[in-house]
């Protein structure tokens, strides 16, 4: 089949047009800036357009002939511009290809949204009835455009939504780098309990789960939470982030509330000048917000199962940090 793939050069994207392009998918990926080894998806047979999903022309142009689209393009962790560019992309960038894929009688539309759309999880572990109570823009223009999503859904294009929760893996260059890059260093500060939950997504069980939702019939209408089977403490993370790398970690514990202040008045202070603050409110969450959830839904009907381990990703990508010179 022909494969559209939205956000095509970003960590994600990549891993899906590689695996797309391995079961024999002619693959069309699109994204508004070349990615990290770009050149590697051409060389894999993919054609690739650089262009926004904000620009209706490019959009329509990338849908030709396409029988899938993985809608996975989203502006996310951009703190040098300004709100409206959530919602530029995240909203209406999906209302652009929803309109293009329905014209072009797309036969399966799989949005990707974010676990981010439930919060923080009061009552571990949340299925996808657990409150939505998203916590920044990201996280709301995502969910803003899931009942968009549904409505082309009611007008007879089958489509999917997927929650992924916190992706990991090799060919990531910034998600976990900062925890990788801070236990390896040998000294992690740990802000808070350490007792907060986090829900990890090995990015080859989140490809899985992509995959499996390309199926005739399955999932259509309904939005399902992809995750590993563990969830663990955040300083269980650190912990066992230490042990894939073979290193001994320190964790010093500091009150997490002046961490917080800090956050809003960094954010504050750089967001005229366009520069990222070196911390900011959602960085500050990571200690603070619970992130716990339940797949058995995403394992009822898509028969998805993540196939590997937390210790054996962590290990993974460990590897490739180092293989890629990040850590040294």
């Amino acid at each position: 089949m022909k494969v559209l793939v939205t956000g095509g050069t970003g960590f994600t994207g990549k891993a899906l047009v590689k695996r797309l392009i391995e079961d024999g998918h002619e693959v069309v990926s699109l994204d508004y800036q070349e990615g990290l080894k770009t050149d590697e998806i051409r060389s894999w047979g993919a054609k690739v357009i650089i262009g926004s999903v904000t620009d209706k022309e490019v959009v329509e142009r990338s849908m030709d002939g396409v029988e899938i689209v993985h809608h996975l393009a989203a502006a996310f962790r951009e703190l040098d511009v300004p709100n409206s560019y959530y919602e530029e992309v995240n909203v209406g960038g999906t209302k652009n290809v929803l309109a293009a894929a329905h014209a072009h009688g797309v036969k399966k539309f799989i949005y990707c949204s974010t676990c981010g759309v439930h919060g923080n999880v009061a009552n571990p572990p949340a299925g996808e009835d657990a409150p939505i109570q998203p916590a920044d823009y990201y996280q709301r223009t995502k969910y803003e455009a899931e009942p968009l999503v549904s409505a082309y859904c009611e007008k007879g294009m089958n489509t999917v939504i997927l929650r992924p929760a916190a992706i990991y893996g090799p060919g990531d260059p910034e998600r976990f780098f900062m925890i990788f890059k801070r236990v390896h260093k040998g000294v992690f500060p740990m802000f808070g309990s350490g007792k907060t939950f986090y829900h990890p997504l090995y990015i080859d069980n989140l490809i899985d789960a992509l995959i499996l939702a390309m199926e005739p019939g399955k999932g259509v209408g309904e939005a399902y939470l992809i995750a590993d089977e563990e969830y663990v403490e955040i300083e269980t993370l650190v912990r066992k982030t230490a042990a894939a790398l073979g290193v001994e970690v320190k964790i010093p514990r500091f009150p997490v509330l002046p961490l917080v202040i800090a956050g809003h008045i960094c954010e504050t202070i750089y967001k005229p000048f366009h520069v990222t603050p070196p911390i900011f409110p959602r960085r500050v969450d990571w200690y603070r917000q619970n992130r716990a959830f339940k797949i058995d839904k995403a394992k009822r009907d898509l028969g998805y199962q993540p196939k590997v381990g937390l210790d054996e990703g962590l290990k993974r990508t460990g590897e490739w940090y180092r293989r890629e010179g990040y850590l040294s």
